[in-house]
């Protein structure tokens, strides 16, 4: 009985350790054919040795998007899945609160040391004895940052006095986001990690002798990287990283690998706790790779299987109600059953074949249920904050119905966009509403058995939160009873409210209703630029439908008509104050519109305006070649590609000065002369900046030089960037203030824009410079030869310029999923890393072509002497609605779909880019409704 109760007792103790130092060697973004491949065997000499015939075990470890370096750490330190808010948490990590691998050797008195990348520190702050964090996001620095983590080595690895010693190299990570994979950086740099591997290898094995336990050495990279070098998403590329083990405690092995196992990347996590003796974490939901164990006895790896079962099925019963009905759960009961059977044989000494049999099945019945209870677990694993999702999106629906419910008001002759608050917000109606809210938001925080993000925050912002609830409801039931109120009114001048739909605003609808449906399927969400470049090539087709008919097939007499026709329409529209359109009152008026291009069918441009179109689509055609995005078609070569390769520079470095050459043709006709020779001499800086670091080549340069961070050419274009941005302001703000002159305000409009088109020739690739010239020669086009010849009105040019500028964000080669944003632009320029510049650059960067797009728009509609003044606030309405339409609909589409399969691969991303537009679009609307000041104070007048 004695024996049977200390055998009883040993369940809840924590094994003693198998490993007495631990090193674990994190190579940030090292794939595993980087290892494993024909650069492993190249640049890797003694690690590739290892693997082959040493003492070690290696896999291939498989992590979960978000493939971001905070989220990864998480999970390799807590064997948790982090949630998908970890990439926007990734800038500035807080401290982890939950239970993990760190936390656990601390309180156990281990001595941990760090070096590398300080989103440990910031983690894992007063956990280490000694370290010494390096900045992860300044991606510009090759060597410095993996220096100062080597530096380190021979003094620690000489000591004695630390048990867990952490290094995490960041300069591959680096080299990848700014050259990518194939770049000749690399090889040098993995050959740099394998003589640190061989360093820490050999001086771990040189103490062995005088210790009773071996050593482990962990080599693992926090995600991999894909073919652009970039990270983030869900490809193979990115999910797969090297996982190795190597220890004298091992077998040593007698050939090269065959096949290498799969195992997830939180399944380290476990396997280290087992190995330095200690308790696994309390919401693990990896296993411990039993290979790492299996130099110990059969009963120490049943113990070992068995404490992770427990964990595991403890962990599903606080998240699961009906627990006991779960597979993994039952499995790991009839194996916990039999395991007590075996100990039973045990302990009666039967060492015989029986024994070691009946282990071996008890084995594979424990792996067999953790495989399951983890699987369970990682689909449970998102807890949704239902209460929280739920009051963002009454708002975000309320924003859209008032906008839906103004667009009369907002697109009349006047553009008055006034919500009506200031009786509501002394009614009953809305003090009811707060007081009903306040109560339902304490009902929910004081029954919630856990506290949601909405309840943790002050009760002054929870009640203004439900103030703006209650204020955006009252508008809407004031503006529904206005509408209500006019629609028993008669109609003063029937002739003005009938409007014929023309060809392009059926197609406008059509498009608008498609896109937004195709939200719901994560299959056009991967591939949502084709819904896009099928939509402008529609539009285009549309437009020269428009353009012909236009030409050939008016005649003399109805052109006559048209201008009687347009004088008396004219008439109205001073009359009317509730006409939808901006330009002409017969603009929607196939006779109106033929009227007004009497002049222009007659001019020698006719020719050029009807080949427009089809010059537009070459461009789009030839833009799609340039870079292949989305996720089916990603790996397919493209143009781009072929540019960025170190044998096709030359090409490259002709295609970059003929495309710099172009954007100063194209953009510099309404500057003034001092902003000419600044765009000239900032665009011959945009050259030097990207010969500087390498990716170009000056006709006398060989490419044999050194190079450079280039922070001296790139800061010499921002000085002439922010002048020309300076010159437009200053001009913009004479106009508002000093004058009404609408040429000066013309003036400062285009000057702005100049200065944005000259940061994102600096920030685009050199490959991306075509992109910039197709945006301003189509924009230059449109504007010469298809918008003023057809008279379209504010709101069908708006919705033109939207569509067109989420095509170009897509040609730039962006996706929806985060691998495909280019961090490197965030740092032209900077020494080191600054949070805000750098944000401000790669968000720039990112969106640049909707941004060029929206600013043309306001350039445009405000330039133009023909439209009347309320084309700006018109634009301005309509560029909201139609960022929130998508917005508003896709939030609920998210919601809905939070269980989905890719949830966390497809839809998660693209919400956080729809974020992220949502703010760019609030901020161009601002500056829109700045713009618009004149005409406010001209109509309050």
């Amino acid at each position: 009985m004695m024996d049977g109760e200390g055998i009883a007792s040993n369940w809840t103790k924590i094994p003693p350790p198998l490993f007495r130092k631990v090193v674990i060697v994190l190579i940030d973004a090292l794939r595993d054919d980087f290892v494993f491949g024909s650069k492993g065997k190249q640049f890797m000499p003694y690690t590739t040795q290892v693997i082959e015939k040493g003492t070690s075990y290696s896999f291939i470890a498989e992590a979960k998007p978000p493939t971001v370096t905070m989220p990864r750490i998480k999970a390799l330190m807590t064997g948790s899945i982090p949630g998908f808010i970890d990439v926007v948490v990734n800038l500035n990590s807080p401290a982890l609160m939950s239970d993990n691998l760190i936390w656990q050797a601390k309180a156990a008195g281990k001595r941990i040391i760090f070096y590398g990348d300080d989103t440990w520190v910031k983690l894992f702050p007063k956990h280490f004895v000694e370290y010494d964090g390096t900045t992860s996001f300044f991606v510009s620095d090759f060597t410095e940052v993996d220096d100062n983590v080597t530096r380190h080595l021979d003094r620690v690895l000489k000591r004695e006095d630390w048990d867990l010693l952490i290094l995490h190299y960041l300069g591959l990570d680096h080299i990848g986001h700014m050259t990518g994979p194939n770049s000749p950086l690399v090889g040098p740099k993995l050959r740099e990690m394998d003589n640190v591997l061989k360093k820490i290898h050999i001086s771990l094995l040189s103490k062995e002798g005088e210790a009773s336990l071996p050593s482990l050495l962990v080599v693992c990279g926090d995600h991999g990287m894909s073919e652009t070098g970039s990270h983030g998403g869900s490809s193979e590329d990115e999910v797969h990283t090297p996982l190795l083990f190597i220890s004298s405690a091992f077998e040593k092995r007698s050939g090269p690998l065959t096949q290498l196992e799969l195992v997830q990347q939180t399944d380290l996590a476990s396997t280290l706790a087992v190995g330095l003796g200690l308790p696994i974490s309390r919401n693990n939901v990896g296993n411990i790779i039993l290979p790492v164990v299996g130099s110990k006895t059969m009963r120490e790896q049943l113990r070992f299987l068995h404490m992770n079962g427990f964990q595991l099925s403890t962990l599903l019963q606080e998240n699961t109600p009906a627990y006991e009905k779960d597979l993994g759960y039952e499995q790991f009961k009839i194996a916990e059953k039999s395991h007590g059977n075996w100990i039973k044989l045990y302990l009666e000494g039967n060492n015989s074949e029986i024994l070691l049999n009946l282990g071996k099945k008890v084995l594979k019945q424990y792996l067999e249920a953790l495989r399951t209870l983890s699987s369970s677990l990682s689909k449970q694993v998102a807890q949704y904050d239902m209460y929280s999702m739920m009051v963002g999106t009454v708002i975000v629906m309320e924003v859209l119905l008032l906008l839906f419910l103004s667009v009369p008001k907002a697109l009349s002759s006047r553009a008055e966009f006034e919500v009506p608050l200031s009786p509501p917000l002394f009614s009953l109606l809305f003090y009811l509403m707060c007081l009903m809210l306040c109560a339902v938001h304490v009902i929910v925080c004081t029954s919630a058995e856990s506290l949601c993000y909405f309840c943790s925050m002050s009760w002054l912002t929870a009640v203004g939160v439900m103030m703006l609830i209650s204020a955006l409801m009252c508008g809407i039931l004031s503006a529904v009873g206005k509408i209500l109120e006019n629609s028993r009114l008669p109609l003063k001048n029937p002739g003005a409210s009938s409007s014929s739909w023309s060809e392009v605003d059926v197609l406008i609808l059509a498009g608008t209703i498609g896109h937004v449906l195709s939200l719901g399927a994560s299959s056009f969400i991967e591939e949502e630029h084709q819904t896009w470049y099928f939509l402008i090539n529609t539009l285009c087709l549309a437009l020269c439908q428009e353009l012909c008919r236009n030409h050939f097939l008016l005649k003399e007499c109805d052109l006559q008509l048209g201008t009687t026709m347009k004088q008396n329409f004219d008439s109205i529209g001073e009359a009317s104050e509730c006409k939808n359109i901006d330009v002409q009152a017969a603009s929607n008026s196939k006779l109106g519109k033929a009227a007004s291009s009497a002049e222009f069918v007659k001019g020698s441009d006719k020719w050029i305006s009807l080949a427009s179109p089809w010059i537009i689509l070459i461009c789009c055609r030839l833009l799609r070649s340039l870079n292949q995005t989305g996720v089916q078609w990603a790996h397919r070569p493209d143009f781009g590609h072929w540019l960025t390769s170190s044998e096709h520079k030359s090409e490259l470095s002709v295609l970059a000065a003929i495309s710099l050459v172009m954007i100063f043709v194209l953009v510099q006709r309404r500057c003034s002369l001092v902003s000419k020779i600044a765009m000239a001499l900032g665009l011959l800086g945009v050259y030097s900046y990207r010969a500087a670091i390498g990716n170009v080549i000056f006709p006398w340069q060989h490419d044999s030089k050194d190079i450079s961070k280039g922070i001296t050419e790139a800061r010499f274009v921002y000085v002439f960037v922010l002048g020309i941005v300076f010159t437009g302001t200053k001009d913009l703000l004479k106009s508002q203030v000093i004058s009404a002159d609408s040429s000066v305000k013309s003036t400062g409009l285009w000057e702005v824009y100049s200065g944005l088109v000259l940061l994102s020739a600096l920030l685009f690739r050199p490959h991306n410079l075509p992109v910039l010239v197709f945006c301003l020669l189509i924009q230059t086009m449109m504007t010469k030869y298809i918008w003023r010849p057809l008279k379209f009105d504010a709101a069908q040019i708006t919705i033109m310029h939207y569509w067109f500028g989420q095509a170009f964000f897509y040609f730039q080669g962006n996706s929806n999923g985060i691998a495909t944003v280019d961090v490197s632009a965030g740092f032209v320029g900077l020494e080191s890393y600054v949070e805000i510049p750098a944000i401000f650059l790669t968000a720039f960067a990112t969106y640049a072509g909707p941004l060029l797009w929206a600013i043309h728009l306001l350039c445009y509609l405000s330039s133009e002497v023909s439209r009347n003044s309320a084309a700006v606030g018109h634009g301005c309405f309509c560029y909201a609605l139609m960022r929130s339409i998508p917005v508003a609909i896709y939030i609920v589409l998210v919601t809905g779909l939070r269980y989905h399969l890719f949830i966390w691969s497809v839809f998660s991303p693209k919400l956080l880019y729809e974020g992220m537009h949502v703010f760019i679009t609030a901020a161009i609307c601002l500056f829109f409704t700045a713009m618009d000041q004149n005409h406010s104070q001209k109509v309050q007048g």
